[in-house]
């Protein structure tokens, strides 16, 4: 069995503040020994459940947070900010599962710790046929298309609430801790949360057989709200992307690895636009 685990970092244990999370963070050393032992947590229930192979993919900001020479030598790292299928780097038809970990909710969740989708300045919403949707949803679709079911999430309690009402109310999810606002939480000690993500990734790997791909038939229109109209502008340089309004995005297709390229571009450009400041 070959299990693929993206690790996102906002929903670790413990991390609650911008200051956890972020390189110029005053505890971001702290957070990435926290991000690398949740992440050894999954690597070792994949392999108490009988995996053979585990990839794991640093799917946080920089995307070169995880500390190899603390992860469990037996699972392949992949790092590096520059990946076409950003958070989903790895994933392809030979993969049986997906697990996310560490993963928070999407933008303007009540309770949603350190929530957003994607970048936290710039984008205000990703939207999906209209609808606002979390990076959990996004992945899960992308995972999809190659026919990998998620059979794990572990992150706050409101990702977990997130992952369920997309996925089904069946999906195993572990709450590391219960959000109080963005930048609070009650948070479970780092032993009780190895236990739970190990104990819970070994679980539902060993039911994986019961779980569906998530995937959507016909065509699939993606948009972004940004924080200006600057940016907006610019992406729509982008062929195939549209302004919709003012300060909206939006593109049209049916191919889920041609949308995650296209809305990385995106985000590349809001960066790029973003560094202009208040103004911009």
């Amino acid at each position: 069995m070959k299990v693929f685990i993206s690790v996102d970092m906002e929903g670790i244990t413990a991390l609650t503040d911008p200051e956890d999370v972020l390189p110029d963070g005053m505890d971001y050393a702290r957070g990435r020994m926290m991000m690398t032992g949740d992440a050894n947590a999954a690597i070792l229930g994949a392999f108490d459940a009988g995996a053979t192979e585990v990839i794991v993919n640093d799917s946080h900001w920089i995307m070169r947070n995880l500390l190899i020479e603390q992860l469990d030598p037996r699972a392949k790292l992949i790092k590096g900010f520059h990946k076409p299928m950003c958070m989903l780097q790895g994933v392809d038809e030979t993969v049986d599962a997906a697990v996310f970990v560490g993963y928070h909710s999407c933008a303007g969740t009540e309770g949603g710790v350190l929530a957003h989708t994607l970048l936290g300045k710039e984008v205000h919403n990703l939207l999906l046929d209209g609808q606002p949707i979390g990076e959990t949803r996004l992945n899960a679709l992308l995972a999809g298309h190659f026919g990998v079911p998620v059979a794990f999430v572990a992150g706050d309690d409101a990702v977990c609430r997130e992952a369920k009402g997309v996925l089904g109310a069946d999906l195993p999810t572990y709450a590391v801790k219960d959000g109080i606002d963005m930048f609070s939480a009650v948070c479970l000690h780092p032993e009780v949360t190895t236990a739970g993500i190990r104990e819970g990734v070994a679980s539902a790997l060993r039911e994986i057989s019961a779980r569906e791909p998530y995937r959507m038939d016909g065509e699939l229109t993606f948009g972004f709200e940004y924080s200006t109209t600057t940016i907006a502008s610019t992406c729509e340089y982008i062929p195939g992307v549209r302004k919709s309004t003012p300060r909206t995005t939006e593109f049209t297709t049916t191919d889920m690895p041609e949308a995650m390229k296209t809305i990385f571009a995106q985000l590349l450009l809001a960066l790029q636009v973003g560094q202009k400041g208040i103004y911009s």
